[in-house]
């Protein structure tokens, strides 16, 4: 089995993504996010973020996508995850409680080419468990994760990841508020 096959099948896979190490699997089957909640001990409270290939995809799951969203997925100079209002057709353990999700236009080639191939989202959250620090590389996740994703995608195991993304979120009268720099 591959990584896009288990996707496919509703599983869960750890891959390296345009930030650090993330843990993902098809950001429209609440099976699978719900997998990845109970691999991470992670609040059932806690939203995930997506990634996408293009403004396009967005689209489909944000119907009233904000047009100040469009230069700022094309002027940001690093990864960029905006968080929208009035998501759809999402698995609700995506949303968040007041049904925003965080998006991110992923310019990282693996990811890309699963996203392309599922013709939907991808969850991507961080490799760790929750309330631990973020792994800096594949060394660094815990064995547990390891063990319980249904895939692990040996690609660029030695890379050393550091950054996360910048958050912001568009409220719903378009105000942008800086979550994490």
């Amino acid at each position: 089995m591959d990584a896009l096959e288990t996707l496919k099948n509703g599983g869960t896979l750890l891959y390296p993504t345009d930030t650090i190490w993330g843990i993902g699997c098809d950001a429209t089957n609440d099976a699978a996010c719900q997998k990845i909640m109970q691999i991470k001990n992670r609040p059932a409270e806690k939203s995930f973020v997506i990634l996408v290939d293009s403004v396009q995809m967005i689209e489909k799951y944000i119907p009233d996508f904000p047009d100040v969203c469009y230069d700022l997925v094309d002027l940001a100079d690093k990864p960029l995850t905006i968080i929208y209002s009035g998501a759809r057709s999402l698995a609700p353990t995506v949303l968040a409680s007041d049904g925003s999700v965080g998006i991110r236009v992923t310019k990282d080639p693996l990811c890309l080419k699963l996203i392309r191939a599922m013709r939907k989202p991808l969850v991507s959250t961080s490799a760790n468990l929750s309330g631990e620090p973020n792994p800096t590389c594949f060394a660094d996740i815990h064995p547990s994760i390891k063990e319980n994703v249904d895939f692990v995608v040996e690609e660029r195991l030695e890379e050393v990841r550091t950054a996360a993304s910048q958050i912001i979120k568009i409220g719903t009268d378009y105000s942008i508020q800086v979550i994490r720099k």
